[in-house]
């Protein structure tokens, strides 16, 4: 699909890179930095790594389930820092439009669009930057006991799209989000084995994920629902950029290379975490 056809007049909701809207999101930024200040009193470093000028891949780590209240944060810092006409798109799981299409409407004001490689690339072709979260629902309901890992879910697509592109990637890691709710487990498989018995999906989805968490406004709850952040200090960080060595479809096109490149960004991400995780708790 090229752009020419992404733009056309017959809109597709998520097949669109026409209806980010700036204004809407200056409207947005005082309750953005009201939780930024005073909810979340966020702690950011890091952000001299993203060029003023050009396009990256943004490459973050999902955390503290459908709230996901760090990447609400970084979001802020992105749009305060840069303004909110440097064009940078979000990737979105195809999910979202069937489930609420009036929230998915919205978040395609904000730069959301369709997670899918032709819509990645087309925002790329008109010079924009794209932030992908590869661990979707696996990472942001991860066990607490896990909130200190990198989990990128083996999706490697963000790699393709990175040699493809010759753009470099940059990590955006964080501590704290994954205590605005505590993730107890995850009863998937058996939720699964109720649904091959008969019990259907909500919406006909499967979810990949079916969490037991503690958090507002539920409580104690069970599925991936969604929730309001507990008021927990969030430390973000951009990382240096990664690049390899070979770029270009070839690049993509070798899955051993693929692996190896997709090895090395969880290690590199890790490793950033690690220290995030020592600079957090020396300071506190």
């Amino acid at each position: 699909m090229s752009n020419q056809v992404i733009n056309t007049s017959s809109y597709v909701p998520g097949w669109s890179l026409t209806e980010r809207d700036p204004q809407f999101i200056e409207l947005l930024m005082p309750v953005w930095e009201w939780f930024y200040r005073y909810y979340f009193q966020v702690k950011t470093d890091g952000w001299h790594h993203i060029p003023t000028q050009g396009k990256v891949l943004l490459v973050g780590s999902h955390n503290g389930g459908m709230a996901s209240p760090d990447l609400v944060m970084m979001m802020y810092d992105w749009f305060y820092r840069f303004g909110t006409k440097r064009l940078v798109y979000g990737l979105m799981h195809p999910y979202a439009w069937q489930v609420s299409p009036k929230i998915a409407e919205l978040a395609q004001k904000i730069g959301a669009i369709i997670a899918h490689p032709k819509m990645a690339s087309a925002a790329f072709d008109m010079g924009a930057s794209v932030l992908v979260y590869p661990g979707g629902q696996y990472d942001m309901f991860r066990p607490h006991s896990q909130r200190h890992k990198i989990h990128l879910a083996g999706h490697k697509g963000f790699i393709k799209l990175a040699l493809k592109q010759e753009v470099p990637i940059i990590p955006l890691i964080s501590v704290g989000a994954h205590d605005t709710l505590i993730v107890l487990c995850d009863c998937y498989d058996l939720v699964k084995q109720l649904n091959e018995w008969g019990l259907p999906w909500f919406y006909q989805i499967d979810p990949g994920v079916f969490p037991i968490y503690l958090g507002l406004p539920w409580g104690l709850s069970i599925g991936p629902l969604p929730n309001i952040p507990l008021p927990v200090q969030i430390h973000t960080r951009v990382c240096n950029p990664i690049t390899f060595e070979r770029y270009g479809k070839d690049a993509a096109r070798d899955r051993n290379y693929v692996n190896a490149c997709y090895e090395l960004v969880q290690i590199k991400m890790q490793q950033e975490l690690d220290k995030l995780v020592r600079d957090t708790y020396k300071s506190t």
